[in-house]
Parts: C-alpha cells; structure tokens; sequence
C-alpha cells in the first residue's frame, strides 16, 4: 500500500487479553465493519509460530478491503507476514536500522512519548507517530506520564508527519484529539474490550469525522 494513501483515522491495536474469549480474527472483522480503517497486530505473549499464523489470517482479511495491516514490535514477523508495516516503541529496533533493512517497502510507525522522541522520529524517517499516552491507560503500565491534549498540539506544530493519538481514548474524548490536530485515533480496550465491536468503532469513527466537520 502506497504510504500517502493510509488512512489513519479509526486504528486499532489487538490486544487478546481483553477479548473476553474472543478471538483477534473476530474482534478485527467486526470492528473493520464499524468503520475502523488501520489494524496494528499487538501479540506479547504468544510464540513467533501463532503470532504469524494469526498475522496471515488477519492480513487475508484486510487485503480484501483495502486496510493496513501494522505488526506491533517485530520487524521479522511483519517481513514473513508481508504486512504493511511495522510500529516500534522507543525500546525496540532503532528506526534507522528497521529502515535500512526494509528500505521504502514498509511503513514504519513510532511510539513517541515526547517533544523529542517525535522530532528525532520525524528526522530519521518515520512514517507516522504515536503520540503517547494522551491520557492515563490501563492497558500499559510502562508508558511515560500523560501528555494530555496540550502535548499533543506541541507536537503537532513541530512535525508534519501523520499523528496517531493514543491512551485512555474512547468515543467521549476521540473528539478532542482529532480537533487538536491529531490524523487518527488509535484505540485498544474501546472497541477490544467492547460488547459489541462493530457499534463501538462506529461511535468512535462518527465522532472523528464530525470532530474534523467542526
């Protein structure tokens, strides 16, 4: 997928520990049904084998409608899979070295959790941010101190490429990031940890797209 053209409004980050039982295959299709426009496949437990079989089951998917697939983390299993691309933390392989390997095939995304780690992501060629955490989030309990939506207009006037906000977001605060110049929401326990998926990513894309309306 050309990398200008990935829309990052509504993304998605997996996360099985929430699923209550649900299978990721299942939350992802039903949340792309709501409206969810990028996936990023988060697997911190499971083996390289089960983490790329599932990759290819829920790449097959999104292939079909056109939306990216992302591997959280590793850069082998996001190469075997063919993804899309891959986001890094600032814990994980550099970006100029992720870069110099997979070279312009592969869009590369970076948690940036300051003023700094963005413009220094920005400058060694990232694809987009994101910015992180926006609010405080149980589902990362590593993450540094929030940076609420004041650090997120910081960053956005100091870099021009494409910013994902996430942590603590859900349909009620999604709104507020978008109008603070962020390109997307990025979400997990909202739409993972949701009764029904497929209404909670509508709920969250509506209200993107009214916020950007405003």
């Amino acid at each position: 997928m050309e990398h200008s053209l990935v829309d990052y409004s509504l993304y998605l980050v997996t996360d099985r520990g929430l699923s209550s039982g649900r299978s990721t295959l299942e939350i992802v299709e039903t949340a792309v049904r709501g409206g969810v426009t990028c996936v990023q496949l988060r697997e911190k437990e499971c083996s390289t084998l089960e983490f790329i079989e599932q990759a290819i089951a829920v790449k097959e998917r999104l292939k079909a409608l056109n939306i990216p697939l992302i591997i959280n983390d590793r850069l082998d299993v996001a190469q075997a899979v063919r993804a899309d691309g891959v986001h890094l933390g600032q814990t994980d392989m550099p970006l100029k070295m992720a870069r110099e390997i997979v070279k312009v095939s592969m869009i590369i995304g970076i948690s940036a959790e300051s003023l700094g780690d963005a413009i220094q992501a920005e400058k060694d060629g990232a694809d987009y941010l994101g910015v992180s955490p926006i609010y405080a989030t149980p589902t990362k309990t590593d993450t540094a101190p929030p940076l609420g939506l004041e650090g997120l207009r910081t960053i956005r006037a100091a870099v021009d490429i494409p910013l994902v906000g996430i942590g603590g977001l859900n349909p009620d605060n999604a709104a507020g990031v978008i109008r603070s110049g962020a390109d997307g929401v990025a979400v997990v326990s909202a739409i993972v940890a949701a009764d029904d998926p497929e209404k909670a990513a509508r709920r969250l894309i509506e209200n993107i797209e009214r916020a950007r309306r405003q």
